[in-house]
């Protein structure tokens, strides 16, 4: 986030992140007016639920919270199966928003992960604390009162910016090796996904908005942006097996000066 803060554009108006995931720099940003985007159906509820009825969430998710005490395990894999039947059947509402966080909260690593079925299958980490910080749930409904919150495409979300306006994409990373794109498909972003996310920039580019975007330090990703300032940073990794591999090497492209910046 330091780094991301290094390189934001001196002065813009409204804030769009067509990937916002976890929301880390929306939430660090915390600018009035923003628009929010992102595929997954159930998170971009979550925020919603959050927005609109926080005290009904609160109160699942502590009853959820109560329960996995009790009974631990067996628990934890009834409500991800309850989760992914409610996920098969489209239903997005308060208990799926608590049984999201829930599951983030009580699953290996907060990992996001589903099969190719589209089934949530991370295993229980054991855990028995508290899945949220109320006052925080209460601060980002708060927040996100000001807050547009949209669900599909990023260029949907994309397409609603205007010049002088600045777009924050944080997409699914490249594979760090070429050859995994097959298997990465399944996670729902193909290399074509990512030629046309770069089309996308461009296009904004010529329209007047600043754009920044992140990814893997990877020969794809130097040839799609390959005219653009860049910076390269070393970052840490939450998730990894392997601790002694939660470290990488990842890019910050703009499509405006960056100070210190090379080309590409």
């Amino acid at each position: 986030m330091p780094q991301i803060k290094n390189y934001l554009p001196q002065a813009s108006k409204r804030y769009i992140e067509p990937f916002v995931g976890g929301g880390a720099v929306c939430f660090a940003l915390q600018r009035p007016g923003s628009l929010i985007n992102d595929i997954n159906a159930s998170l971009i509820n979550t925020y919603k639920v959050i927005k609109q009825v926080p005290d009904a969430l609160i109160d699942t998710i502590q009853q959820l919270d109560r329960e996995v005490v009790q009974e631990g395990k067996a628990f934890y894999y009834a409500q991800r199966q309850r989760y992914n039947d409610k996920m098969h059947a489209q239903v997005y509402d308060v208990e799926t928003a608590a049984l999201l966080i829930f599951l983030n909260k009580h699953c290996f690593n907060g990992l996001y992960r589903v099969n190719s079925h589209g089934a949530f299958n991370v295993p229980y980490n054991n855990s028995i604390r508290p899945s949220v910080d109320v006052q925080n749930i209460y601060a980002i409904a708060d927040f996100l009162q000001s807050i547009e919150i949209t669900q599909g495409d990023f260029a949907q979300a994309a397409a609603q910016a205007n010049a002088g306006d600045f777009v924050f994409f944080d997409s699914p990373y490249a594979p760090l090796n070429p050859t995994s794109f097959e298997a990465y498909t399944k996670e729902g972003f193909s290399l074509e996904d990512h030629q046309r996310l770069a089309a996308v920039f461009k296009a904004l580019t010529a329209k007047g908005c600043y754009c920044m975007l992140t990814n893997h330090n990877t020969e794809l990703i130097r040839e799609l942006y390959a005219e653009y300032p860049h910076q390269v940073v070393q970052v840490r990794r939450a998730i990894n097996s392997d601790a002694s591999k939660r470290t990488g090497e990842e890019v910050i492209i703009c499509n405006y000066a960056m100070d210190e910046a090379a080309k590409l």
